[in-house]
């Protein structure tokens, strides 16, 4: 096994077997014992869920309705095109490694089984259901070594699959940098099942700075670019990930998505366990 690779597994793993984590809190409604909220009751439910001595209150019908407490399916969704392997403190890669093992061990602590699958112009198996250490150690040493360089991406085809290969309800972690999401359309599968986003970026991708003369090659298609690296290209530049990422984050909402950014120099752990909250 790779020795940087060895690093992240012990310090994850370290940190997650002595982080209280918390229990399963799922945004998948089912009976359970954890009160989630009171709702207007709607022609079909289940007269027995009324709480009556609330109804009387507003004068209208009101159920109750609980958090989802039982074991939990999860699918651990990389998604490993060319410009994962992109960097300027370190690969957005080695990032998504640390933060899937962060998710596979969480899985093992609280006893939920996973699935992994990597994601670029098709979805192929990372690893089976399992709640072992193993699994995670094999979906991260597949996750650090995989050729992403010149891995195109189509996220109408990972859609398409994940519908037809994950057909019982799941909580589906969404990992890349969602930088060109023209046929991005998560509506279908987030009605099947909860979505969680994580966007990885680096600074220099949203914040670049002059660079004079430059001759750039895109790791997805291998196309060039030469130009100038001004602050009149920048300040173009800058406004269309700003475009990105509002339709980005729009979308996310419409779908009822649950999103975080991590950056390539921040610890992923804090956010991921306010995500997780």
């Amino acid at each position: 096994m790779n020795y940087h690779l060895k690093k992240i597994l012990i310090k994850t793993r370290r940190n997650i077997f002595s982080e209280i984590i918390g229990n399963n809190s799922s945004l998948l409604k089912g009976e359970g014992y954890d009160f989630m909220e009171l709702k207007e009751y709607e022609y079909g439910e289940d007269v027995k869920k009324i709480d009556w001595v609330i109804s009387a209150k507003f004068r209208k019908p009101y159920v109750k309705v609980f958090h989802a407490q039982k074991e939990l399916n999860i699918n651990i969704i990389p998604i490993l095109n060319g410009s994962m392997y992109f960097g300027s403190k370190r690969f957005k890669q080695d990032l998504l490694t640390e933060i899937c093992a962060i998710l596979g061990y969480s899985c093992v602590k609280q006893s939920d089984p996973f699935s992994s699958f990597i994601a670029n112009e098709e979805l192929q198996l990372c690893t089976k259901k399992s709640k072992r250490n193993f699994s995670v150690d094999l979906m991260c040493d597949k996750i650090f070594n995989y050729p992403s360089l010149g891995q195109k991406l189509s996220y109408q085809n990972i859609c398409s699959e994940l519908l037809r290969k994950i057909r019982k309800k799941s909580i589906i972690f969404l990992i890349g940098d969602f930088l060109n999401i023209k046929d991005l359309d998560l509506r279908v599968l987030s009605r099947k099942h909860e979505i969680i986003s994580i966007i990885l970026r680096d600074p220099f991708e949203e914040n670049p700075f002059e660079l004079g003369n430059v001759n750039l090659v895109d790791p997805s298609t291998n196309k060039t670019f030469e130009g100038i690296l001004d602050k009149s290209t920048i300040s173009k530049y800058k406004k269309e990930i700003k475009n990105n990422d509002h339709l980005l984050y729009e979308h996310f909402q419409k779908c009822g998505i649950k999103f975080i950014k991590i950056y390539t120099n921040e610890d992923p752990l804090p956010k991921l366990l306010r995500l997780m909250k």
